[in-house]
């Protein structure tokens, strides 16, 4: 069953229509939503070619993320980031048969609608680009793709669902290759459901009007999420995952999902360790087989770490007070 918490039934983006006999609809909450729940328990990996995404899907990606650049290269480059150049989005989605999505800007209404007329799969309205519009994120119900966004807490990913995302992931702090922000994140958004959770079952309901209050949402988002003790859409983890290791640890810590950006093509082993982050991903529980994923790559070609702390540019701030 999945949740539909949050739900705006009438939505722009639904489209009804009659094909023969059979009514279809396309862009509800059940089909957006559904999407997410089929890719449970695997990793999306970001890629800027068609060789890296036929590498990725002869690892066991479930899915691959279509930039311009990789965001350790978009952190390198500065300047201002945007989409991916929609040939090569097409290119990819001719050349793989996974799931293709693809990034816009925070508050980029026409990127996205872009990239739905090219058919991708999923939008993520990512911090990894330059944002569009630091006040305001784009109203996902208006269509019929389903969007992914990032948080850093249960305020934030409650607002991004009100907005209409199917799919939420932690920020991190992209092409870092440091896992730190998103246990950080993933460890902040579970203390704050915890206690929505404790709330709910005292009966305050007052409370949990504040809580609406302070998160910037509807309060009867906040009761349901608070009731079953979860977010009602998917969450993956996102931001520094560079090792089997890394995307085990936040499976344990309650993630559904991982995201590697620059962990794996800004390695000397992109193969290895690709193939090295599925197998820990989808066996998170066994020790030894994370330990025989960690075996398949050489920690002396992994890409070099940075320091978040003596970052210039915070990626993971862009869009959070929205």
């Amino acid at each position: 069953m999945i949740p539909l918490s949050g739900d705006l039934t009438k939505a722009k983006g639904i489209i009804n229509e009659k094909i023969e006999s059979n009514e279809i609809s396309r862009g509800t909450s059940t089909l957006k939503r559904g999407l997410a729940h089929m890719l449970k328990n695997g990793v999306v990996m970001d890629v800027t070619t068609v060789e890296q995404a036929q590498i990725a899907e002869d690892a066991g990606a479930v899915s691959v993320m279509v930039l311009d650049k990789l965001p350790s290269d978009v952190r390198k480059a500065g300047g201002v980031a945007r989409t991916a150049s929609v040939r090569v989005i097409q290119e990819i989605m001719d050349a793989v048969t996974i799931p293709v999505m693809a990034k816009c800007r925070i508050g980029h209404v026409y990127e996205a609608r872009v990239l739905e007329e090219t058919d991708v799969d999923m939008i993520d309205e990512s911090e990894v680009l330059t944002p569009a519009d630091e006040n305001h994120h784009i109203w996902k119900w208006d269509f019929t793709t389903p969007f992914v966004n990032g948080s850093r807490s249960l305020a934030e990913a409650l607002r991004r669902i009100e907005e209409g995302a199917a799919m939420i992931r932690t920020k991190g702090e992209p092409g870092t290759g440091n896992v730190a922000e998103a246990v950080l994140h993933i460890k902040k958004l579970n203390d704050e459901l915890r206690t929505i959770k404790s709330i709910y079952d005292s009966g305050d309901n007052q409370d949990l009007v504040k809580m609406a209050r302070e998160f910037r949402v509807s309060y009867d988002l906040v009761n349901e999420t608070a009731r079953v003790g979860r977010l009602p859409v998917v969450n993956f983890a996102a931001g520094g995952i560079s090792t089997p290791a890394d995307a085990a640890y936040l499976m344990l810590l309650g993630c559904d999902g991982i995201f590697v950006g620059s962990g794996i093509f800004k390695a000397e082993d992109a193969k290895e360790r690709a193939r090295a982050i599925v197998l820990a991903t989808t066996f998170w529980e066994d020790p030894d087989k994370v330990k025989e994923a960690q075996k398949m790559i050489d920690e002396r070609q992994s890409m070099l770490g940075l320091d978040v702390k003596e970052l210039e540019l915070r990626m993971q701030d862009r869009g959070s007070t929205a």
